[in-house]
């Protein structure tokens, strides 16, 4: 142990001496090739690191520094004061004081104060005044301003005017150019390519319909969306399994297609299920093609329908007699037909 501590203190002698030799034979433009340390102000520009530019940068926890020109890496933390140029790498935190070009990648956080250009990968969070390239965390992207590349996170993308979104969960934005993608809500002020369950859009559409299947399966679906895609999401019942309770649920994506001021063609995929809550399913997967008259608030529409169906056996789903292709298996009963779909649509 007396060994390991011995080398370590001369290492750390090493370090604080060289501080002082560079210290004392300071550059005049305050830039510096290298910049070599353990943490502030155990490093090779000592007490003064915080007024120097690096071109490289090499902490063992963390780094200090004015600005960085070419690459920085750090085990703990990057902090900044001003601007940030190249490859700025940490295991948990960089922290950029004014702009950032390049690559940021941390294991927890980017946290840029104004303008960020280039990749930014976060195990959790990016958080920034604007972005115009890609922006990748683990759990959100947090941007001020505008975001004119890529967005991707696991949970939230947040933004003014942004380009394109991708979130687990959720997407923030005014105006989107174009596509948002989450997996169950998208927020914006305008937005013509959504794609989530719940889609609330100021400048989209969102209605409610009651429609009813070939199977007498009834369904309340309440459709959220832009101008061109949009979400599905309803409840529903069967009337047709001999007075047992058989309730639905449906969920989907759908793209309006417009023919003229009163017509247009809605074109759906849908997914929907079916059960009374206790051992057994029924399922149904169909794309729908939609012709819609609209007479003010009022839609009414009705098409024809591709299915695939899935269902236990031994529950005696028996709502179609004939199949375009069928197969029984020991358990389950899977089969394609055509159907048709209807019903009554309120725009709110």
């Amino acid at each position: 142990m007396k060994k390991y501590s011995g080398i370590i203190k001369r290492v750390l002698h090493t370090v604080i001496l060289s501080g002082i030799v560079f210290s004392s034979f300071a550059q005049s433009d305050s830039i510096r090739p290298f910049h070599i340390g353990l943490v502030y102000p155990i490093s090779s520009n000592g007490l003064k690191a915080a007024d120097y530019t690096n071109r490289f940068s090499l902490h063992a926890i963390a780094g200090l520094s004015k600005s960085e020109t070419s690459v920085a890496i750090s085990g703990a933390a990057n902090i900044v004061k001003q601007d940030a140029n190249g490859a700025i790498i940490s295991g948990a935190v960089n922290l950029i004081g004014n702009d950032a070009r390049g690559a940021q990648i941390a294991g927890f956080a980017n946290i840029i104060k104004n303008e960020a250009k280039g990749a930014q990968v976060a195990g959790f969070a990016n958080i920034t005044g604007s972005a115009e390239s890609v922006q990748i965390a683990g759990f959100s992207n947090i941007v001020k301003d505008d975001a004119k590349g890529l967005q991707v996170s696991g949970f939230l993308n947040k933004g003014k005017n942004v380009s394109n979104q991708v979130a687990g969960f959720m997407n923030i934005a005014k105006n989107v150019k174009g596509v948002q993608l989450a997996g169950l809500i998208n927020i914006a002020d305008s937005s013509n390519y959504p794609i989530a369950l719940l889609n609330f859009v100021k400048n989209g559409e969102k209605s409610v319909s009651l429609s009813l299947d070939e199977t007498l399966t009834g369904m309340a679906t309440f459709r959220s969306g832009g101008r061109v895609l949009y979400g599905i999401l309803g409840i529903g019942y069967n009337m047709e399994n001999d007075g047992k309770s058989l309730y639905a649920v449906e969920s989907g994506l759908g793209a309006h297609f417009r023919i003229s001021n009163g017509f247009r063609i809605n074109t759906e995929i849908v997914s929907q299920q079916l059960s009374d809550f206790k051992k057994g399913h029924y399922s149904k997967h169909n794309i729908r093609l939609l012709p819609a008259f609209r007479v003010g608030r009022l839609e009414l529409f009705a098409g024809p329908t591709i299915n695939y169906v899935n269902y236990t056996q031994d529950k005696g789903y028996s709502f179609i007699k004939n199949y375009m292709w069928s197969k029984n298996g020991s358990k389950d009963f899977q089969g394609i037909y055509a159907g048709v779909v209807g019903g009554l649509k309120v725009i709110l």
